[in-house]
């Protein structure tokens, strides 16, 4: 992938619930090089943002989904994926209804989409 990485960032909403939405910041392509650092932001609305874990999900090029992390409703506690342990960073500002994730030190494999995603569940009767 040469000397830079294309990162792209998403919303992922849930179509099945009207008027909750997730924007991105930015919504376009980002151009980083190999040990730099992404900074991403996320603001939700159409629900009470303070509810909900808020998830970063990414999608690398012709691969599946892979879940990076997530910050719990109240910001006390983070999970993140072992494969990113000390390079990622998940916050939030439930005043402004944003969620924030850093990832420092970029490798080639890190070029993908980028989701994030409230959590959600569903009840089935």
């Amino acid at each position: 992938m040469m000397n830079t990485l294309t990162l792209l960032l998403a919303a992922l909403s849930l179509p099945c619930v009207t008027g909750q939405s997730m924007e991105s910041i930015p919504s376009s392509p980002v151009v980083k090089r190999p040990g730099e650092t992404l900074s991403l932001s996320c603001r939700g609305s159409g629900f009470t943002f303070s509810c909900c874990s808020m998830h970063w999900i990414r999608q690398p090029a012709e691969k599946g989904l892979e879940w990076m992390g997530r910050v719990y409703s109240d910001a006390s506690r983070t999970d993140y994926s072992s494969s990113l342990q000390g390079r990622i960073e998940v916050t939030r500002d439930n005043s402004n209804s944003m969620t924030y994730l850093r990832l420092s030190d970029l490798k080639p494999e890190d070029s993908a989409v980028y989701y994030c995603a409230k959590h959600t569940v569903f009840k089935v009767h």
